[in-house]
């Protein structure tokens, strides 16, 4: 969380390849505050984009998974103003991004709303869709490509066709 209580937005030095622009930057930090004001109920968050391999670490140290992933959630649970904190590997954005034919900032968008709506309690392996609805409706309200969840349903209903 920043000085002044809002959210925050923290990107570790990342490799040539995949360092985001000053514009992407401005992008994802006023993001950050929409998602704050609208999503979160005014709570702040902090957000840490950074490679695979911190992702990894941090995968391997909290959840005890040995792989990169692309966000992870840490709930705040201590019933004060701040929501939590969320961590992207800009290096699995990058890839998603490129696969699903739209920019890296919108998937970094795309990751961040996902883990802002974890941080506020809801869990897609257990709500029986709320947060998939969730989902839904933010992204046709911020104009955001597929998310993840319906992504994650796609690729389940393909497999049953196969």
């Amino acid at each position: 969380m920043s000085e002044d209580g809002s959210s925050l937005v923290l990107f570790r030095p990342l490799p040539a390849a995949i360092r985001l622009s000053a514009e992407e930057k401005r992008r994802v930090r006023a993001f950050t505050r929409t998602l704050s004001e609208r999503v979160a109920g005014r709570r702040p968050f902090t957000c840490l984009i950074t490679n695979d391999a911190e992702l990894q670490t941090l995968n391997q140290k909290f959840l005890g998974h040995d792989y990169p992933t692309d966000v992870l959630s840490f709930p705040a649970g201590n019933g004060g103003t701040e929501l939590g904190e969320i961590a992207i590997s800009a290096e699995r954005a990058e890839a998603q991004a490129r696969a699903l034919g739209h920019d890296r900032a919108d998937e970094i968008r795309i990751l961040m709303l996902h883990g802002v709506l974890h941080l506020t309690g809801l869990d897609h392996e257990r709500d029986r869709g709320e947060m998939a609805a969730a989902e839904r409706k933010w992204r046709t309200e911020f104009g955001l490509p597929v998310t993840l969840i319906a992504r994650s349903a796609r690729k389940r209903a393909e497999q049953v066709r196969s």
